[in-house]
């Protein structure tokens, strides 16, 4: 299990309830509630699954979330407005150095994904099959 404190920028791996891996965030530059519509910065909250990946990805590796999920589209549904989507766990933008990089963990600059260093996010990718549940928390 994976699970994200926005609050704390902290993103946890779980095994059998505990605590293997602790790694550092970036979110939405619109960090605070869970995501509403497409482009208003937010991270989602709530349960959802890591349901594909991207080795090809313009951020180094990412891991998608399956943002949005039924209950999300049916809200957006009811207000008229597009959930958005498009949501991962990536690492830093291709072509950027490791100081520039670790410069950018200490803002909120994503569209609403999460972002973690480029060697945290190999870690991650080797550790999290497809499948994976993930929890993000205010």
């Amino acid at each position: 299990m994976i699970r994200v404190d926005k609050s704390d920028r902290r993103l946890e791996l779980l095994r059998q309830g505990s605590v293997i891996a602790r790694y550092w965030i970036a979110l939405g530059r619109n960090p605070v509630g869970g995501k509403e519509k497409q482009g208003d910065m937010r991270t989602p909250e709530g349960r959802y699954t890591i349901d594909w990946r991207n080795p090809k990805s313009l951020y180094h590796l990412s891991l998608h979330i399956s943002y949005p999920d039924k209950a999300d589209k049916a809200r957006a549904a009811t207000l008229g407005i597009d959930p958005g989507g498009d949501i991962m766990i990536h690492g830093q933008p291709n072509g950027y150095s490791q100081p520039a990089s670790l410069l950018l963990q200490t803002v909120d600059w994503t569209f609403g994904c999460i972002a973690v260093t480029n060697a945290d996010m190999v870690a991650i990718w080797k550790a999290v099959p497809d499948g994976t549940l993930i929890e993000i928390l205010p």
